[in-house]
């Protein structure tokens, strides 16, 4: 592939193909915006009780996500700050949605089983979302439960995508 600019047009060849473009401030090359491939998607804390299907954003209704319009993004980094070491899990749930924003059918597919959250009291926590494959999904649910110990805590949460 090769590019040449002669003022404000642009032509390019592959192979047997030459194509012209003109560019002007009225019709400008179509450019990605480079400057970031990671958003903030989500600050929170969330007081972590003994309730089953409790999200960050501290609902208990399974067919709400958690995260929503996520598709652009490959991975998910989930940064936490847990003010208590009692045993707590959490797992993750994905589904992908249709044109409307629909989910495409009911329930969640578990792309990370229940699993016992990292971290001591006071510690600082980091968990990619899928850990091996990439994401792509529109939506996530990312619940944490307390499975022992005696009083609620509180768990600061932070979610950037990564495209």
């Amino acid at each position: 592939m090769e590019y040449i600019i002669f003022g404000m047009t642009i032509e390019y060849s592959r192979e047997d193909r030459r194509t012209r473009v003109i560019v002007s401030p009225s019709t400008p090359l179509p450019v990605r915006d480079t400057s970031g491939f990671v958003d903030t998607l989500l600050v929170a804390t969330t007081s972590v009780t003994t309730d089953a299907n409790r999200d960050l954003l501290g609902s208990t209704s399974t067919e709400l996500p958690t995260l929503d319009g996520c598709t652009q993004y490959r991975k998910l980094v989930w940064f936490y700050f847990r003010a208590s070491n009692a045993d707590t899990n959490y797992r993750v749930l994905a589904r992908a949605t249709d044109h409307n924003g629909a989910p495409l059918g009911t329930g969640w597919q578990e792309i990370v089983p229940t699993t016992q959250l990292p971290g001591a009291a006071s510690s600082w926590g980091r968990i990619e979302i899928p850990a091996t494959t990439d994401g792509y999904y529109d939506q996530y649910r990312i619940e944490v439960q307390r499975t022992a110990g005696n009083s609620n805590y509180n768990l600061i949460s932070k979610i950037v995508g990564v495209r």
